[in-house]
């Protein structure tokens, strides 16, 4: 059963018969919001990037990315750079694949982060969401969806942190700006 996260607001990563989740996928999924023009509506393509930033304590460690699609240690792997989104509707444009059993101990938050690589605002961005998913059973477990467009191009938008011998996701929904992850790095420590 999939929980509809609102800002703030976090979920256990416990399976509902009381064992840990082992591996998670975080998707993103977005479209292009229709444009009128002189000829009528169209659509115009946008380059959304995932990132999954690794911390230890509040400081970044590894990160996997469109320019890195593994992590370091390879408990993080990004499948692969979608240039346009598209899917929106529920299907994942970029995934990011999270083993939690190999992230290292030193590692406390994995924060998800989303850019317009080119540059345009998620005023031109609907349909917009993240979700995460138990990798070994394909089961939604959370989704947090991006509301309102805005006048950005960025946004923090989730985090999966360490809670006693588990793992925890909370949504974050924080608007920044910036074409990567680097660019988000002083907005992300604020909200750890």
């Amino acid at each position: 059963m999939t929980v509809n996260l609102s800002k703030g607001q976090g979920i256990s990563l416990q399976k509902a018969d009381g064992g840990t989740l082992t591996a998670v996928r975080m998707g993103l999924g977005w479209q292009a919001a229709p444009r009128r023009g002189l000829f009528g509506t169209r659509t115009k393509e946008i380059d959304l990037d995932a990132s999954a930033v690794l911390f230890a304590d509040k400081q970044p460690v590894d990160v996997a990315f469109f320019q890195q699609l593994v992590s370091k240690d390879g408990s993080v792997r990004h499948t692969g750079d979608n240039l346009v989104g598209g899917a929106g509707q529920g299907g994942d444009d970029e995934s990011i694949l999270v083993d939690l059993q190999r992230v290292p101990v030193h590692v406390n938050q994995i924060v998800f982060t989303v850019n317009s690589f080119t540059g345009q605002t998620f005023a031109e961005v609907r349909n917009a969401f993240c979700r995460l998913v138990d990798e070994t059973t394909g089961q939604e477990l959370a989704r947090y969806t991006l509301d309102g467009g805005g006048p950005y191009t960025a946004q923090i938008m989730a985090k999966v942190h360490r809670v006693g011998n588990g793992w925890q996701m909370t949504a974050i929904g924080t608007p920044a700006n910036g074409r990567t992850f680097q660019d988000l790095l002083a907005e992300i420590q604020a909200v750890l």
